[in-house]
């Protein structure tokens, strides 16, 4: 490395306070930066890359890990933004998430694991889609057989490939119900590995499986581990047992890994992420370096008061109590309710409050355990006109329509990809699963070529169809048309006459397909647009479309797991109470409690200036309309005394106090009546 760069050209570390600069400057050797929330973790991480260019390290030998491509493009433009080397040198880093890594490594090495570098990648639905189709084959879907269904299976299957878990304690834990089908499941999941293998394709968790096992090979692991100088890892807290196996292969032969991250943050064991991985990291990586960031620059002093004694909770973590700089500030305010209307009620005025105070609805968020938990608000905000995004429901490409003209561009990427001709073929007039799987097995028959799909002998009712589907493969299979936004165009003329019969509201959906064809413009190859769409997908339409209109305002509703790294003027956390947070379902052992702990702390640590815990009293049945059946609830465990203390108490049943002691002289008096009867 160079040491004599010019001082000046460093004087951008001067913007950071001393823990993130030790953690920017840190030499060589493991390093864990322990990032509290709002302390500047994304900053840090981006300079660190900076930092290590300006040394000289070739961006090329570096790899950034992160949990979305977003998140990888918004560290290295802040590198790129203060390096002198300029953009070029960024743009070289190996920058995304494990997953397009993955895909990346295994396109590269695809020999030494026994794949076809033409494999094409499965979505969630797709891997659920084959799972049935295989419970199908395997007889365990008939009606007197209460078998698990497929997103169970897939949900199953996925929890033993990244807990990296047999089955059997899989199925005690996580789905007791399921533990009778444990030979059945078994039989099942090998069949499923059989399939893919069968017809070139993978699914999201087949490639981390892939990348960990190339890396048992120690002479691949040196050469593939070898690509980089440094690897530097966001969010260490998400990540699971087999992408920890994964970092600590590839740093066999070089210690120089980075990684981040916050354990009061770890919110997601039901995809497998283990808060061991960051708890043991200097276990795992002996000589680590471990560097606090315990200046919060999001959230005003009252609000960390309440923050940090939450947390404080916690049977295991790294101690870490947040401040910050800011003055002043209103102390959070807990808030008991006498019911879920008068919760809404409230939740509702503090909100037009506040907007009146000048705080748009876009820097204002409402958050909740589970997505039903806002129903009846949703009700009120509309009968008040307020409008409001949700996040959370079905995400893009689960979307029917859209998954519909992928599978046209997924045949001609991988011909063998059964799945995706299912999906075409039935989309056909004439054509039932039967025939389609008569078709498919023409094709096989004809060296998997999908142009001889017009060689079928198909049903009477079925040959136009066919024909027609025959002849846009020969124009999707010239190796000239590679472009993935002329194909999308050639696939919608064929597609659009099938879309406006089959779906219902066309005029809706087909700004999806518009949309799709848009962003399939941006690529030069139709296996990088594929990629990219399953493995790093827009979570809904609107992250396709362009920038919103500057008159635009709603208020944001979400569930506490998706508002994980965002922030928001003003934060409602409702429902506050257990059996809620923390859910009852979730209750089972202390390690699921410690996590409901984590996410209630996730949910206030969102908040800037003004923060409201709300919960109600009494909970009415769903039929409270017609009944008057209900239930009383109690104040969350994790809201104790020392955490009320930093609270402002707020009590909104003042009507029912002043209908007390209205009432006291009457009840005097009906009580000296009753008694006298007996005299």
């Amino acid at each position: 490395m160079t040491s004599d760069v010019n001082q000046n050209a460093l004087a951008w570390l001067d913007e950071l306070n001393p823990p993130q600069k030790k953690a920017v400057m840190h030499g060589g050797g493991p390093l864990l930066i322990v990032a509290g929330a709002g302390s500047g973790k994304t900053r840090t991480l981006a300079y660190r890359v900076a930092y290590l260019i300006t040394q000289g390290v070739d961006p090329e030998r570096i790899l950034l890990l992160t949990f979305t491509r977003r998140a990888a493009q918004e560290m290295l433009k802040r590198a790129e933004g203060v390096i002198t080397k300029g953009a070029s040198a960024g743009g070289k880093v190996w920058g995304g998430t494990f997953h397009a890594t993955a895909n990346r490594l295994l396109r590269i090495y695809a020999k030494v694991v026994g794949l076809d570098p033409d494999f094409t990648v499965m979505d969630e639905s797709d891997a659920e889609d084959m799972m049935d189709v295989i419970r199908h084959e395997l007889n365990l879907s008939g009606k007197d057989r209460r078998f698990p269904r497929k997103s169970t299976c897939l949900n199953i299957y996925s929890r033993c490939v990244n807990g990296a878990e047999d089955l059997h304690p899989v199925l005690a834990r996580d789905f007791p119900w399921c533990d009778m089908w444990e030979k059945e499941l078994k039989q099942l999941f090998q069949k499923y590995v059989e399939r893919k293998q069968e017809q070139n394709v993978l699914d999201y968790d087949d490639l981390l499986l892939f990348w960990l096992e190339m890396l048992a090979d120690r002479e691949v692991a040196e050469k593939v581990g070898g690509r980089f100088d440094h690897i530097l890892v966001d969010e260490y807290q998400d990540t699971n047992i087999i992408q920890a196996g994964i970092l600590q292969r590839m740093r066999q032969t070089n210690s120089n890994i980075t990684v981040v991250g916050d354990d009061a943050q770890s919110i997601y064991s039901f995809r497998s992420a283990s808060v061991r991985n960051m708890l043991d990291f200097p276990k795992q990586f002996p000589g680590a370096t471990v560097v606090t960031l315990d200046q919060n620059y999001r959230s005003v002093p009252p609000i960390l008061e309440t923050t940090n004694r939450v947390i404080a909770q916690a049977k295991e973590r790294y101690t870490k109590d947040l401040w910050s700089t800011r003055q002043g500030g209103q102390r959070p305010k807990l808030v008991t309710c006498k019911d879920e209307d008068q919760q809404d009620q409230y939740v509702v005025e503090r909100i037009l409050e506040h907007y009146e105070q000048g705080i748009p609805l876009k820097k204002q968020a409402v958050l909740f355990r589970a997505a039903h938990h806002s129903d009846s608000l949703e009700l009120v905000l509309t009968k008040k006109n307020l409008p409001y995004h949700k996040y959370g429901g079905l995400r893009f490409l689960e979307a029917a329509h859209v998954k519909d003209l992928i599978a046209f561009l997924r045949i001609v990427e991988n011909p063998r990809d059964q799945m995706a001709w299912f999906r075409v073929l039935q989309l056909l007039e004439g054509v039932g699963p039967s025939t389609a799987a008569r078709a498919i097995q023409h094709v096989n028959r004809h060296a998997a070529d999908p142009r001889s799909i017009q060689s079928f002998d198909a049903p009477p009712s079925a040959a136009d169809g066919m024909t027609k589907l025959g002849r846009l493969m020969e124009e999707l299979y010239r190796p000239q048309e590679n472009n993935p936004a002329s194909q999308v165009e050639r696939i919608r003329k064929f597609y659009d006459p099938i879309f406006q019969k089959v779906y219902e509201n066309p005029k809706v959906r087909v700004n999806d397909l518009a949309n799709l064809e848009r962003v399939a413009s941006g690529y030069r190859s139709r296996k990088q647009f594929l990629t990219d769409l399953a493995l790093d997908p827009p979570t809904s339409t609107s992250d396709l479309a362009g920038p919103p209109y500057k008159d635009e305002d709603w208020l944001v509703l979400s569930t506490i797991h998706s508002a994980k790294g965002c922030e928001w003027d003003v934060v409602y956390v409702i429902h506050a109470s257990d059996g809620c947070m923390p859910a009852d379902l979730a209750t089972g052992s202390a390690e699921e409690i410690e996590e409901e702990l984590r996410l209630l702390y996730v949910a206030m640590t969102r908040a800037r200036d003004f923060l409201y815990i709300t919960w109600p009293l009494r909970y009415y049945s769903r039929w409270s309309r017609v009944t008057d059946h209900h239930m009383y609830a109690q104040r969350s465990r994790f809201l104790s005394q020392a955490v009320c203390e930093s609270l402002e108490p707020v009590q909104i049943n003042q009507q029912d106090a002043e209908d007390q002691a209205a009432g006291g002289k009457a009840k005097e008096d009906i009580l000296s009546r009753v008694k006298s009867r007996w005299k």
